[in-house]
């Protein structure tokens, strides 16, 4: 068997128990090789006499005798090991930056291993002792390391042994006894463990942070791709919009100059006719001037005569005195083509609302009003989807949350109430019917706005709302306040937020039609639904206010 064959099976020479070379290897009945030392310890600390390989249970233990075929096969594998070792080390002296073996005589090889017990480095002819005494088989080796001086105490000259817990540092035997007394000690191992094991913990944990920032990595690639995705869309369908707009004002533009350009031919046409007529009634008249002319240059007084009589009478002419080429009239031409091209935009800005307004509907979210924050004069339903005003205040109870910041209290001056529901972040929308009404606020507000007293609507303020005063005086309460001209009064509003953009939109859902949009608000807090019913006006302003599902009516127009 060659050196390089045992080398190949060296794992059929080591013991299962100490993992090592065998050393007086002996075998169990059941066929299985262990040092012979190794399975007495073994078979000594347990009750039991079974093989720790097949866990075959013996029922005596067996008096164990030496393998010695396996001993020599043993013995050939490691002499062949270490003459391999020794020719092949031979070649691998210790270049710069690699540790040299302290035990060389000559010229220095490349340590193997360094031992933290000798405190020295070897090659592997000298590391031999290490691998095969069973006392130097205890020292712990290690990869080979410099300046192992470093190891030994600078005081004591003993080798650092033990960790001070007390200081956080390595000491020797001597340290604990002279210097450190009092101090709490624990092996340099144990202490060495202990560290370990933090460091697999924090390994753990970085790991686990760059798992994380790797997945929002991802996440973050992911969004922007969808942003991309969804720019790329928007700006697909805004060429498209605008394509279609200017599509709109060529075809307008074309027919505005067709319009004048037949005009202005029927008016050349019919002066190319009166021109043909009267060119043609010239040429006639020319041939009667030329005989009129040519007889009356006659000095023979009887053909004169004669001729005259034979003379032919004057072509027929017409009287053209009156008759004129009027030119066409072109006032409101421009104006005309002008409102034909606002009704084709109206048409396609109203496809465009009912695009929009498709869209926000998806962020629809199921309100309920929240009694705890109601005016004392309001009347909520019992499913908490309307209001209206009474006409009574009503003894309402205290509730306890209303000490906490969010019920800090319910409003008491302005007819208001809140929504059960907040945000603080995100995108929702909500629909309210105010048929029959003729005072209305609707909108959404900050959490802290003060309900104790009156205070003016307006986003410095915390509100951002729309309002209906008199049946017909609409306002967006942006402070200063902003006039709506709404060609007719809504009879259902959508209210869309979208908090990280700082954008309040107001639609009149039955017309999809945009009311009003508060543009660059700045939330800082959470964000609550206002509804203000106001007074019951005798009467005219009893309809109340409805929260509604939304019912998707419009047909989508538009590539979404």
């Amino acid at each position: 068997m060659s050196a390089g064959s045992n080398l190949r099976s060296e794992d059929q020479f080591l013991c299962s128990i100490c993992l090592d070379l065998f050393t007086d290897p002996v075998s169990t009945p059941c066929g299985h090789n262990f040092c012979k030392t190794c399975i007495n310890q073994h078979w000594d600390s347990t009750s039991s006499c079974q093989c720790p390989i097949c866990k075959k249970l013996l029922e005596t233990r067996p008096l164990m005798e030496v393998n010695t075929f396996i001993k020599e096969m043993v013995a050939q594998f490691r002499h062949e090991a270490q003459q391999k070792a020794r020719s092949s080390s031979e070649q691998q002296a210790a270049r710069p930056g690699e540790v040299p073996c302290d035990f060389c005589s000559g010229p220095r090889l490349k340590a193997l291993k360094s031992c933290l017990v000798c405190l020295a480095s070897y090659c592997q002819t000298h590391l031999e002792p290490h691998l095969t005494s069973s006392r130097l088989k205890r020292h712990q080796l290690v990869d080979p390391v410099e300046n192992l001086e470093d190891r030994m105490c600078l005081k004591h000259d003993q080798p650092l042994q033990l960790f001070c817990q007390t200081d956080q540092t390595c000491v020797c035997s001597l340290c604990p006894v002279l210097d450190h007394k009092a101090h709490e000690f624990v092996l340099l191992r144990e202490e060495y463990e202990g560290k370990k094991a933090e460091l697999r913990n924090t390994e753990a944990e970085v790991q686990q942070m760059i798992q994380e920032r790797r997945l929002k990595i991802q996440d973050l690639r992911e969004s922007v791709k969808i942003s991309e995705d969804a720019a790329d869309r928007e700006k697909a369908e805004g060429l498209q919009v605008f394509s279609d707009l200017m599509d709109s004002v060529e075809r307008n533009k074309k027919r505005f100059m067709k319009e004048i350009e037949d005009k202005q031919k029927t008016i050349k046409k019919q002066a190319e006719g009166f021109i043909k007529h009267l060119e043609q009634e010239i040429s006639e008249l020319m041939k009667r001037s030329s005989e009129v002319k040519q007889l009356s240059r006659s000095e023979d007084h009887l053909h004169l005569l004669q001729s005259c009589r034979n003379l032919k009478a004057a072509p027929p002419t017409k009287n053209w005195t009156e008759v004129r080429v009027h030119p066409p009239s072109y006032e409101g031409t421009v104006m005309r083509a002008v409102v034909q091209l606002e009704q084709n935009l109206m048409e396609k800005m109203k496809e465009l609302f009912e695009l929009e307004l498709k869209r926000v509907q998806k962020f629809e979210v199921d309100l309920t009003l929240d009694p705890k924050t109601a005016n004392p004069y309001l009347i909520l339903s019992e499913d908490g989807k309307q209001v209206h005003c009474g006409d009574v205040r009503k003894r309402l109870p205290v509730y306890q949350e209303r000490f906490s910041y969010i019920y800090q209290e319910r409003f008491s001056y302005s007819v208001s109430v809140f929504g059960t529901q907040s945000f603080s972040s995100g995108r929702f929308y909500f629909e309210v019917q105010v048929k029959g009404k003729t005072h209305w606020t609707l909108g959404v507000a900050r959490e802290s706005i003060n309900r104790k007293r009156s205070l003016t609507a307006s986003p410095q303020n915390g509100f951002w709302t729309v309002r209906l005063r008199n049946g017909n005086e609409y306002k967006a309460l942006a402070g200063p306040s902003v006039h709506l001209s709404l060609q007719s009064g809504p009879e259902k509003v959508g209210v869309f937020v979208d908090y990280e953009e700082g954008l309040v939109s107001f639609y009149d859902v039955d017309a999809a039609a945009l009311i009003y949009s508060f543009t660059g608000c700045c939330f800082s807090q959470q964000l609550y639904p206002i509804f203000s019913p106001h007074d019951n006006d005798k009467g005219d302003n009893s309809a109340p206010l409805i929260i509604c599902p939304v019912s998707q009516m419009f047909p989508l127009k538009l590539h979404e």
